[in-house]
């Protein structure tokens, strides 16, 4: 038996040192080393190898004598999964799907696992009884004689079944609550969720087998485990959503077969996730009245355009102290635009409380809708609703500039969609498309195209001065 040690790992990224550190240095955090019991590794009877009958033999090859295949992707019912994993699930790969308690992972894997009626799937839970996976797949009221279901946390009995079994699809929920008995340290510590997952990840290569692997998040919102976790996967998903919103993101963070800033939308219904497959209707919201502080930006996320609803509120501050409150947009970038409207547009927002909000409990990055924020900004400031049926797409620059932005034509195609009149655009995007990417292409649509340069000409054409 190999000699017992113990280790001293980093709760937050999972540096290992041989002693107790006040400090990290890997990630510069305080008061993060606690002490775990781990065993030496035996390479010749470690996690899958002790299964693995094959005989594959590594060699050196060159570059140029790899025979390159089309990958043949296996296409699930759910497309909105598919198209952040990138057009399907890639044989072999391993992938890693984190989010917040009780957000639906459990819910939305497990239905697309019933889904699969053509190969076998394997779903190995080590949190919740067979009686309660039952009972939700019920409630899905989706039934597949495919699907095996398996109760257990020691990986070295899993491999034992999934030898029995040879499963095209295996989803574990959770690799937090998994522990392989060549590390005696307890399950969901930092060495235990590091091995178990590289055992799933030379089972998922050597076996051509993909892998889903279900995990928690930490207080601050990270991934629960060692960074290295992240690294060792093909693709990280994140899903996310507020739980007073019936919709879900999922969010795609890191993908080898695919786009990395891919977006897919749920409904939690009470039959499981349904996907959205047109989500700018349900972000805008139906009003019968003109209000002011309300804009729509043409945004998109990856590779889709959407249409949301942003809402500002601007107040007298009674209490001395101006308030900066913001929901789902980047409160520095909100700092950055008011800055441009006091200093290029001469509007006093010193002594003014500032309210916003991304409807739908959407967070959006896309700079794109800096145009839409100023101008519900300027409306509510004003106590003008802006005009009907019109909507922004810029990036605002520190001389008030209004910037070209990407992928202008499926912004308007998008706006002209659902019944948009004008849309309002930089004139940088006007020039013919021979210069870049960002040119708009000399096409017919059927809204009106307003081009802006400046945030001042903007104001001059809403409020007519």
């Amino acid at each position: 038996m190999s000699k017992i040690k113990t280790a001293f790992f980093c709760q937050n990224c999972g540096y290992e040192t041989v002693k107790w550190l006040g400090q990290c240095p890997s990630c510069a955090q305080w008061n993060t080393f606690v002490e775990e019991l781990i065993q030496k590794e035996d390479k010749k009877n470690n996690g899958w190898k002790n299964y693995d009958t094959g005989s594959r033999v590594n060699k050196t090859i060159a570059l140029h004598e790899i025979a390159t295949n089309e990958e043949k992707r296996l296409t699930t019912s759910d497309v909105e999964l598919n198209r952040v994993l990138g057009g399907g699930i890639v044989p072999g790969s391993i992938t890693l799907i984190a989010g917040e308690p009780g957000i639906g992972k459990s819910t939305l894997f497990l239905q697309n696992g019933l889904s699969l009626q053509k190969i076998k799937v394997l779903y190995v839970t080590g949190e919740e009884s067979e009686q309660q996976i039952k009972m939700r797949a019920e409630r899905l009221n989706l039934v597949n004689e495919n699907f095996y279901l398996l109760t257990e946390t020691s990986t070295q009995l899993i491999f034992q079944e999934i030898k029995k079994l040879k499963p095209g699809l295996i989803i574990v929920d959770s690799i937090q609550t998994l522990q392989t008995p060549f590390i005696d340290s307890s399950p969901g510590s930092v060495s235990q969720i590091k091995e178990s997952a590289a055992e799933f990840q030379r089972f998922a290569k050597d076996t051509n087998t993909p892998v889903f692997l279900i995990g928690h998040i930490t207080k601050d919102g990270a991934i629960a485990g060692p960074k290295i976790l992240e690294h060792m996967v093909d693709t990280v998903l994140q899903f996310e959503g507020d739980r007073h919103y019936a919709y879900r993101i999922l969010r795609t963070l890191k993908n080898r077969f695919g786009n990395t800033s891919e977006l897919g939308l749920y409904e939690m219904t009470d039959t499981g996730m349904k996907g959205v497959t047109n989500p700018s209707e349900i972000l805008i919201t139906q009003k019968e009245d003109q209000l002011s502080g309300i804009a729509i930006a043409a945004s998109v996320e990856g590779i889709r355009p959407l249409l949301i609803e942003v809402q500002a509120l601007v107040t007298q501050s009674v209490y001395g102290t101006p308030q900066r409150t913001v929901t789902g947009f980047d409160s520095r970038r909100l700092q950055l635009l008011l800055a441009v409207l006091e200093k290029r547009g001469g509007f006093h927002f010193g002594m003014k409380d500032v309210f916003l909000n991304i409807a739908g409990g959407l967070k959006v990055e896309d700079p794109s809708i800096d145009l839409a924020v100023l101008c519900a900004l300027l409306s509510s400031y004003e106590d003008v609703p802006l005009q009907n049926h019109l909507c922004f797409a810029g990036e605002v620059g520190l001389s008030g500039e209004i910037r070209a932005v990407n992928r202008i034509e499926q912004r308007i195609a998008e706006a002209e969609k659902l019944g948009f009149e004008k849309i309002m655009v930089s004139k940088y995007n006007l020039p013919a498309a021979s210069k870049g990417q960002r040119g708009l292409a000399k096409q017919k649509f059927n809204i009106e195209v307003i081009t802006m340069g400046r945030v001042d000409e903007a104001y001059k054409y809403l409020f007519q001065i």
